[in-house]
């Protein structure tokens, strides 16, 4: 290459509108891109499965283990649900929301780190086409991993409280809303942070405290004010909520509530996620 090209090169990535976004010749969509980013994409993470879907599952069970074996004669039924079963599900949205968001958020820092990020932004992909196959990448890490465990926990707990499916449509509306969502607060999170150190923070600081304190351990009706309120305000906890429900047909906050408080949220971070990759914040520079 000579510096003539490699300075052409240069600048389409650098510019506003980079290479290919205003030269579309086969459509509205760029579907052949976009399938091979997305592709791209999940086998990143299905190249270290041990890593990436066993480990969680593992951890997943060992929670179980050591929530029932420590609380589970003692606890009783919460809302009339046998705490296993109150708890098993939460366990399995857990894994979901951590994967979805780690996913998205480790794959554009490992890009920014490594100097590959180039390669992503140089073929003809639109911003809306770059953040579709991310988030959709990440989302199915999320839902492998929480369909995995949740068959893992289903086994586990066959002989003395078995799982069963009482709302199907709740279990697959929050499942695949929890996994938007963590894919594209994922997203963010990579454009936005510039170094590990940076991912660490939002993970540790923001991630844990909402997927912890949103019900996944307890009922938020036992937990004192101002507690009790502010669970409400917390997203993770109608997604748990709402799942848990499709499980055992007992839910502590409104179903339609939870749909379109999730549904809101979905649609205001899509807005972000798109607004972010067309700026080229951290991406371009």
């Amino acid at each position: 290459m000579n510096n003539d090209q490699h300075t052409t090169m240069v600048a389409r990535v650098n510019s506003p509108t980079p290479y290919g976004f205003g030269e579309r010749r086969f459509g509205a969509v760029n579907w052949l891109g976009l399938w091979t980013l997305y592709v791209k994409e999940v086998r990143r993470f299905l190249k270290v499965t041990f890593q990436t879907i066993i480990a969680p599952v593992i951890s997943t069970l060992l929670f179980l283990v050591v929530f029932t074996q420590a609380f589970g004669a003692a606890r009783g039924a919460i809302n009339g649900v046998p705490y296993i079963v109150f708890l098993a599900p939460g366990l399995v949205m857990m894994a979901i929301l951590t994967n979805a968001f780690t996913n998205a958020s480790s794959s554009l820092v490992i890009a920014k780190v490594q100097g590959s990020i180039v390669d992503v932004l140089m073929p003809p992909l639109s911003p809306s086409e770059l953040a579709v196959a991310f988030v959709a990448g990440a989302a199915t890490r999320g839902l492998l991993v929480g369909f995995v465990t949740a068959l893992t926990s289903a086994g586990f707990m066959a002989l003395s409280h078995p799982m069963s499916l009482a709302v199907p449509w709740a279990v697959l509306y929050f499942a695949f809303a929890a996994a938007l969502m963590f894919s594209m607060l994922g997203v963010i999170g990579g454009v936005w942070a510039e170094k590990f150190d940076q991912l660490a923070a939002v993970a540790n600081f923001i991630i844990t405290p909402l997927t912890f304190l949103s019900g996944t351990f307890y009922a938020i009706s036992r937990l004192p004010e101002p507690f009790l309120t502010l669970s409400n305000f917390n997203p993770v906890f109608y997604l748990i909520d709402g799942f848990r429900f499709g499980f055992t047909g007992v839910a502590e906050s409104n179903l339609l509530t939870g749909v379109a408080v999730t549904l809101a949220i979905n649609v205001a971070l899509a807005a972000g996620c798109y607004g972010l990759i067309r700026s080229g914040y951290n991406l371009k520079s």
